[in-house]
């Protein structure tokens, strides 16, 4: 939820209490709750009534057949062919790949320019590339520089293509002759759309094989024997391009953000960092309890997709009110992460409250919950952790000045996920 709504959104459950009611473009009237009762009742009410609210903002972007939009039997059928290839078990062998990735952008041998010394990073820039490059060597498995370059600028055009005005504006999306920008949306999802099925008929006729997420598909069966038709396979692997590296890049430029606004927490991280040795194994850094939870902050106060919401197929009592068929309910995770109740200081960005005590998974949901809980967790939480740890061990950064005090920047979307308005930079020290 962008800061905008979210401050009204606050406004509305101190006038109204909790639920409180929101209006959003396309979807209409929405019944939410910020506290860890309405997480609950949510989280656990039936599957069988339950749905993903259609129009879907994001919808252009993943494709129907999405596992993010799937609904009913689908949906189930959908999480367990991918669910195990994105399991914690599975995801512990990409620990290198991914330490080498964020070296790799660091030094330059990506899409941006190197982090040496009195060079200015545009940290969301080269999140973004730190991040896809990780995605694309784990559902592709690619490594070679000339197809990952090519990956890189589809992917990155698309994501661009389909900015705020056509995330918030459904009526904006129709074709007028090749000049609107619904037109150069569809036409760069073209483009990275070929691009994902030359190297699926390339794996194919390859027999197969690999370690990737691809593989994984490509030699995975439904219970009747049925495998993924082309069209569906073609929307996962393309909702794994795009939740699996924007979440994450923008977890990572806010903790880079905050910790660098927080030096006694700094300290504190490089010193535990510093203690895990000179060049420590993934599996060591994703286990370092500070780490954990500054990541783990980072994410309560700035949870990437800020809503969860449900569309009901039959009547249900949400927090006392009673919801038909068709109506919708939905979760503000920014107003449960800030709950008085549970959080103390709230507004403060205090890892050690995760170290002082486990938070239940209705008070602390940046994934999620429920049977739709994201997929991906595991892995973009296993992915943070070692990125942001690489990047802390390799560089000394300092914000830049118009960074360095006053409040954050305001949050609008970033296509699936939210993110700071404004570019935040750092300098890189000596």
């Amino acid at each position: 939820m962008p800061d905008i709504l979210e401050r009204y959104a606050a406004w509305r459950r101190r006038r109204d209490g909790d639920p409180f009611r929101l209006r959003l473009p396309a979807l209409g009237s929405v019944l939410f709750t910020g506290s860890p009762d309405g997480a609950r009742e949510l989280f656990r009410a039936p599957i069988e009534l339950l749905e993903p609210p259609l129009p879907n903002p994001i919808e252009p972007m993943v494709g129907a057949a999405s596992l993010i939009l799937a609904r009913d039997g689908r949906h189930r059928r959908e999480r367990a062919l991918l669910a195990p290839g994105l399991h914690r078990s599975r995801i512990s062998a990409y620990g290198n790949a991914i330490r080498a990735a964020a070296r790799a952008e660091l030094d330059g041998e990506g899409a941006g320019n190197p982090w040496r010394p009195g060079a200015r990073v545009d940290a969301r820039a080269a999140a973004r590339a730190l991040t896809l490059r990780v995605i694309l060597a784990a559902v592709f498995g690619i490594e070679e520089p000339a197809r990952r370059a090519e990956y890189t600028e589809a992917t990155t055009e698309f994501l661009e293509s389909f900015g705020t005005v056509l995330f918030m504006f459904v009526p904006l999306r129709r074709s007028m002759f090749g000049l609107t920008g619904w037109e150069r949306f569809e036409a760069a999802r073209d483009r990275l759309d070929e691009l994902i099925d030359a190297e699926v008929a390339r794996r194919r006729a390859a027999g197969g094989g690999g370690e990737d997420l691809l593989a994984l598909l490509l030699g995975t069966r439904y219970e009747d024997g049925g495998a993924l038709t082309a069209d569906d396979l073609r929307e996962q692997l393309r909702t794994l391009l795009v939740a699996g590296h924007e979440t994450t890049a923008t977890a990572l430029v806010w903790a880079l953000y905050r910790l660098h606004r927080e030096p006694a927490v700094l300290r504190r991280l490089r010193d535990e960092l510093a203690s895990a040795g000179a060049d420590p194994d993934p599996e060591v850094l994703v286990k370092l309890p500070y780490l954990d939870a500054v990541c783990q902050e980072t994410l309560r106060l700035h949870p990437p997709v800020p809503i969860v919401l449900r569309r009901l197929t039959g009547d249900f009592t949400f927090r006392g009110v009673p919801l038909a068929a068709g109506d919708t309910m939905g979760i503000s995770v920014q107003l449960l992460h800030t709950d008085p109740g549970v959080w103390a200081r709230p507004r403060e960005f205090r890892p050690e409250r995760f170290l002082e005590r486990r938070y239940g998974p209705f008070e602390f949901a940046p994934f999620g919950g429920g049977h739709r809980r994201c997929v991906g967790a595991a892995l973009a939480d296993y992915e943070l952790r070692i990125v942001l740890a690489t990047v802390l061990s390799s560089v000394r950064l300092r914000l830049s000045p118009r960074f360095a005090r006053g409040a954050p920047p305001v949050s609008v979307p970033h296509t699936i996920a939210v993110g700071p308005r404004t570019a935040i930079t750092f300098d890189v020290q000596p």
